[in-house]
This record gives structure tokens, C-alpha cells and sequence, in this order.
């Protein structure tokens, strides 16, 4: 008796349409929150896009360094200076390592002299006659030195 009494005022037809419009707004919310879930995946990609190679390295946790420019005496060919650039997990790691220093600028400035002694002995270079001048290096701020 409730069906005929549905039918013949056409709540059934009311119903059915309910029951389609309901499924059609969880179908929407579904593709709504899947539209959300992309928009934010696009923003975190264009966001890491615009890093830089140093940010991304210290989001990560990662040691990075850097020239960032090399400048050359006009004046005398074998001087200039290297504009150096890290993030705190590489002065972690040549702590590690066992430089030492009373700030960041001197332990890193260790390990670029090493470095260039390295390579210098590497080529035959007499490290102990090379006339060229000496390695210094001057804090230019924010993580970031020149040395000459």
C-alpha cells in the first residue's frame, strides 16, 4: 500500500531524484577534494621548482658548497679571490671531519686551503715556493665568504 500511495502521488519519482542528486554531490565532493589534493601538490612542486639548489640541499638536510663567483686581479693574473657559498650541514660535516675553528667562516676556510693545496700538490706544485701570495679569506655575511 505505501508503494501504490508513493506512486500515485509520484513521491517515488521524488525519491529516485533525491537518491540521484545525493550520489551526483558525493561524486562532486569526491572530484572536488581530488582537485584540492592536486592544487596543493602543484603549489609544493612550483614552490620547489623556485628553490635553489642550496635551499633545497638544507630542506633536506643535506651538506652543499659552492663558488658562487671567481674574481681575477686585473692587475697581477695570479691573484683574485673565490666567492664561496654553504649551508650549515656542510660546516657539520667538516666538523665531522675534524676542522676546527671559532666560526664558520675559518672551519670552512680550512678546508678550501686543503683543498687548494690538494689540488696544487696533485699538479707538481711546490706548495712551500709558489709565489703567488697567500690564501685570506673575508666573511662577506649569511653564510657566505671571499677568499683570495
Amino acid at each position: 500500500m505505501n508503494k501504490f500511495i508513493k506512486r500515485i502521488f509520484g513521491i517515488d519519482k521524488i525519491e529516485a531524484e533525491k537518491a540521484k542528486a545525493e550520489e551526483a554531490a558525493k561524486v562532486a565532493k569526491e572530484i572536488e577534494e581530488q582537485a584540492v589534493i592536486k592544487a596543493a601538490e602543484a603549489k609544493l612542486y612550483a614552490e620547489a621548482v623556485a628553490m635553489t639548489p642550496k635551499e633545497r640541499a638544507t630542506l633536506n638536510k643535506e651538506p652543499w658548497v659552492a663558488v658562487l663567483n671567481t674574481h681575477v686581479n686585473q692587475d697581477n693574473i695570479r691573484n683574485g679571490f673565490f666567492e664561496l657559498d654553504w649551508n650549515e650541514y656542510f660546516v657539520l660535516q667538516l666538523k665531522a671531519e675534524g676542522y676546527r675553528g671559532k666560526t664558520d667562516e675559518e672551519i670552512v676556510d680550512q678546508w678550501f686551503s686543503e683543498l687548494c693545496r690538494n689540488v696544487g700538490a696533485e699538479e707538481g706544485v711546490n706548495m712551500d715556493r709558489r709565489g703567488s701570495g697567500f690564501i685570506d679569506v673575508t666573511s662577506i655575511g649569511n653564510g657566505r665568504a671571499e677568499v683570495s
